[in-house]
C-alpha cells in the first residue's frame, strides 16, 4: 500500500509498504478515505518532536481520519465490512488503573495513531485498529464530518470537563480547529457569550460566523483590556487553545476570582509558567485537557442530530498525492486555512 512518511524536518515522501493484516479477534482492517491535518502532525513535520515524543525517520503521521471497514476479526460484532466509521485514534488497554478509573485518555499502555513510540499514523491507504476504536456512522454524517469528529470530540471533552452552564461567560484563546471545536461544543450547551481571539483575521471571521459574540486580535489590540471593559467582573472559564505562554498569561488576567483555566492547546515549549501571585490570589483552578476521553460517540451524536455543525471548519481539500502541500499550507498558516483535508 501507499503511505506518506516524514523523512526529515519539513520533508515528506511517498512510500510503498506492506498492507496491515488482521491477526487478532478484535482487529478491524480499515481503508482510509480521508485524513485531517492537525496542528500536532505539523509539530512533528516542522520540529520532529512534541516534548519527549521524538520522531525516528521515516515515520507515518496522521490521526484524524474517516474510513471504511474492509475486514474484521472473528470476535468483532458492532462493525462489518462496508461500514463507514469514525476512528478514535486511541487504543487503550482496559486493564490498567487509569482505564479502570474511566480515564482511558491517560491509559498507561495507550497506543495512539501517529505518535512516536506508540504507533504509525493514518496517512496511508489502510490501517489496523481495535474494534473499540471504530465508531460506525450509519451514514448519519458525511465523511468530512467523520474526520472532524476527532478534533470536535476534544472540544466536547474540554467543555464537558469544565464547569460550564447557561449564562457562563467564556473566552477561547486561539481559533484554530480546536478553539472552534470548543466554541461549537459550548454553543451546543447553550452558551452564547463567547469571546474568541486569534492572530489570523481569516480565522476570526470564521469564528464570528460560527457564533462568537466578540473576536479580537492580540497583535492589534489589548484583548485583556477590551474584554475587561465588556466584562468588568471577569470571565468564568478560559479555554487556552493556542499553546502559547502569552495566551496562558492572558487567560489568567481575564478570569474572575474562582475562575477556571482549561489548557487545551499543546505548547511547543518544554515548560510554561504562571504568576503564582495572580493564580493564588484569584484562587484559579487550572485543568489540563488530554485528548477526548469517551467523547467520540457524543461528538458523532451531536453532528448526526444537527445540534452542532462543524462543516464550516473545512477550508481546503487536497488529493493524496498532494499531502506535502497540505502540510506546508497548514504549517505556514497560508490562505486563511482552518482545516485541510486529504482525500486518500
Amino acid at each position: 500500500m501507499k503511505a506518506y512518511a516524514l523523512t526529515g524536518i519539513r520533508q515528506m515522501e511517498l512510500h510503498e509498504i506492506d498492507n496491515p493484516v488482521v491477526k487478532h479477534d478484535k482487529d478491524v482492517l480499515l481503508k482510509i478515505e480521508m485524513v485531517g491535518v492537525c496542528g500536532s502532525d505539523v509539530h512533528y513535520y516542522e520540529t520532529g518532536r512534541i516534548g519527549s515524543q521524538v520522531v525516528e525517520y521515516p515515520y507515518i503521521v496522521g490521526h484524524e481520519c474517516a474510513a471504511t471497514v474492509v475486514e474484521v476479526g472473528r470476535a468483532v460484532t458492532h462493525v462489518k465490512p462496508g461500514d463507514p466509521v469514525v476512528v478514535d485514534p486511541a487504543a487503550w488497554c482496559d486493564t490498567c488503573d487509569q482505564c479502570r478509573m474511566g480515564r482511558e485518555n491517560t491509559c498507561r499502555n495507550l497506543s495512539f495513531l501517529g505518535t512516536p513510540g506508540q504507533g504509525p499514523g493514518c496517512l496511508s491507504e489502510y490501517i489496523l485498529m481495535p474494534e473499540k476504536s471504530c465508531f460506525p456512522t450509519h451514514d448519519a454524517i458525511t465523511l468530512e464530518q467523520a474526520v472532524l469528529c476527532e478534533p470536535f470530540a476534544i472540544g466536547v471533552y474540554a467543555v464537558k470537563r469544565s464547569p460550564i452552564a447557561r449564562g457562563a461567560k467564556i473566552a477561547i484563546l486561539g481559533s484554530g480547529p480546536i478553539g472552534l471545536s470548543c466554541l461549537t461544543a459550548a454553543r451546543a450547551e447553550g452558551v452564547d457569550k463567547i469571546y474568541i481571539t486569534d492572530r489570523i483575521a481569516a480565522r476570526l471571521a470564521v469564528a464570528a460566523a460560527a457564533g462568537a459574540a466578540w473576536t479580537g486580535n492580540p497583535d492589534t489590540e489589548d484583548i485583556v483590556e477590551t474584554i475587561a471593559s465588556k466584562e468588568p467582573s471577569g470571565i468564568d472559564i478560559v479555554y487556552e487553545c493556542a499553546g502559547q505562554q502569552e495566551a496562558l498569561n492572558q487567560g489568567i488576567d481575564l478570569l474572575r476570582p474562582g475562575g477556571v483555566l482549561m489548557i487545551v492547546g499543546i505548547p511547543r515549549a518544554e515548560q510554561v509558567s504562571f504568576s503564582i501571585d495572580k493564580i493564588r490570589r484569584k484562587e484559579i483552578t487550572i485543568i489540563n485537557v488530554r485528548r477526548q476521553n469517551q467523547c467520540t460517540q457524543l461528538a458523532i451524536d451531536l453532528l448526526a442530530t444537527r445540534k452542532a455543525c462543524v462543516d464550516f471548519m473545512v477550508t481546503h481539500r487536497f488529493a493524496f498525492d498532494h499531502s506535502r502541500e497540505a502540510f506546508d499550507l497548514v504549517a505556514d498558516y497560508r490562505d486563511g486555512v482552518v482545516k485541510a483535508l486529504i482525500k486518500v
